[in-house]
């Protein structure tokens, strides 16, 4: 049964006094983001000397000890929801699917419903027993605004196998990326641990210690007038926005990614006008996951799947064609 959690905090000091509660707690406890924070704040659940703060722009005072009190999480239950699924294979045991940008994978904070799992519960009636009941069938995922190929087990054997896979780093994945800039060399292995950022817990960085061990293998496919790059990546290992950080490392941001670029743009006067406005406002980040391949958990033959790019993936590189070299 779940319980509350009370955190309190380190003595305040010269070096936080006078920082925002909301700021202050968030640096202060690595699991709890600042929106929960100021969730918590708004609930009467931050307390100093049993006074309730109310107020997230409150300042720290030198000297004082928090307390926060983090009541039980609630998991609620996947419901099956009509939504269209682009099933590209399916049989006894999986399904491959190709996942729109947009769509998350499973149920999380913010994303109660509308995701992939609560699509795969009204797709396939018997999946929801299986790898838990927020994640049924769920071997792997990609993140919300990635398009792209994903495969769910349909029973805990093949759920298993393919999981053995995934851990063992024998599935075949190649995504496709626009980045701005070129990749410098234009082809190449980044092998760089990823761990969660020290300056911003949103984020996934390159770390020197407690990361994992992540590889890209990455390769130039189209240049567009040194103002940008197609780039295909083979991930070798699987981490939390791997190519997205990766790619970050050698200078190419992802178009579009509002999380880990937020001022790269096109700004050459030799480019067309609304060609820059297209490129710098892409909605989402440009990253597919095209292909993807694995042995079949039951019948142990090689399987391999292939998809085209998505309709806004397709013209972003049509306008960025129009830049000439």
């Amino acid at each position: 049964m779940s319980i509350e959690t009370v955190y309190t905090t380190p003595i305040v000091n010269k070096d936080y006094k006078g920082k925002r509660i909301d700021k202050f707690l968030s640096d202060c406890f690595s699991d709890i983001s600042r929106s929960q924070v100021q969730r918590l704040i708004a609930l009467g659940n931050v307390t100093c000397d049993d006074v309730t703060i109310g107020d997230n722009s409150f300042k720290v005072r030198d000297g004082d000890v928090y307390q926060v009190l983090v009541p039980p999480a609630v998991d609620a239950e996947p419901i099956a929801q009509d939504i269209p699924l682009d099933v590209v294979y399916e049989d006894e045991d999986i399904i491959v699917v190709n996942k729109p940008a947009g769509m998350t994978v499973h149920p999380a904070p913010g994303a109660v419903d509308g995701t992939l799992v609560n699509a795969l519960l009204y797709y396939c009636k018997d999946l929801s027993g299986i790898s838990g009941v927020k994640r049924p069938g769920i071997v792997h995922r990609i993140d919300k605004e990635t398009s792209g190929l994903l495969v769910v087990a349909k029973n805990d054997a093949a759920h298993q196998h393919l999981c053995a896979q995934f851990a063992e780093h024998s599935i075949e994945r190649t995504y496709f990326a626009v980045v701005f800039g070129v990749p410098n060399p234009m082809k190449g292995v980044i092998d760089a641990d990823i761990g969660r950022s020290p300056y911003d817990r949103k984020k996934m960085a390159v770390v020197q210690k407690n990361g994992k061990h992540a590889v890209t293998h990455y390769q130039t496919m189209e240049v567009f007038g040194g103002e940008a790059a197609l780039v295909k990546c083979n991930l070798e290992t699987g981490r939390t926005h791997q190519i997205r950080v990766h790619l970050s490392k050698i200078g190419c941001n992802l178009v579009g990614d509002k999380l880990y670029v937020k001022s790269k743009k096109i700004i050459s006067k030799a480019v067309e006008a609304d060609v820059k406005s297209f490129v710098n406002n892409f909605s989402r980040q440009a990253l597919h996951a095209q292909t993807l391949g694995f042995v079949h958990p039951r019948t142990q033959k090689n399987m391999a799947f292939s998809t085209e790019f998505p309709q806004d993936f397709a013209e972003l590189i049509d306008v960025l064609q129009k830049i000439k070299n």
